[in-house]
């Protein structure tokens, strides 16, 4: 009977690892074979469609996050204060909602927190085919003025680690290109 136990175990432990394994191995959309970020289009708060290479030349930091979701609503916050002390150095905030309540929830939502950035509404289907299987959220990309993905964040994280990633992509769009 132990015996049992343990070869179950084990072969628990062997699918769990065969999983994360695969999950790490499975490629990320949302970027091509040169690390470009994927275009896309979504609808923004007003049914007006907003394109990412809209933005191209400046820097993106596209957030995937829900009204619903405590980690996404804790990065909010930062958001807010980054929009507000870099948009005029070349900082764009885009949030890409993953509600299912639709627009009218995302609309109070954005509205009850001051958001001062655009908010887009995502479908499933469209995110997955953008961005592929989204693993949790809140999930970023940070993207450069090239329209290359330097960075993708699963989970919260601080405003300051934001900043100091985007500090670094505004100084080096600063410097002269040789």
């Amino acid at each position: 009977m132990r015996k049992k136990n343990v070869l179950y175990k084990a072969a628990a432990v062997a699918v769990v690892v065969a999983v994360a394994v695969s999950l790490l191995m499975m490629p990320d959309r949302g970027m091509s074979k040169d690390k470009k970020a994927v275009d896309f289009t979504f609808n923004d708060l007003n049914d007006k469609p907003v394109k990412l290479s809209d933005y191209r030349g400046k820097i993106v930091l596209v957030n995937i996050w829900a009204t619903w979701c405590p980690p996404c609503k804790a990065e909010i916050p930062g958001f807010i204060n980054l929009y507000k002390k870099y948009k005029d150095k070349g900082l764009v905030i885009i949030g890409v909602s993953v509600d299912r309540g639709g627009k009218k929830v995302v609309v109070k939502f954005a509205a009850d927190y001051n958001i001062n950035y655009p908010i887009l509404i995502g479908k499933d289907k469209q995110i997955t085919k953008v961005f592929g299987p989204i693993r949790g959220i809140p999930t970023t990309f940070l993207i450069d003025p090239d329209g290359v993905i330097v960075n993708k964040y699963i989970g919260f994280h601080s405003e300051k680690k934001f900043e100091e990633e985007i500090l670094k992509l505004l100084k080096k769009a600063a410097q002269p290109p040789f």
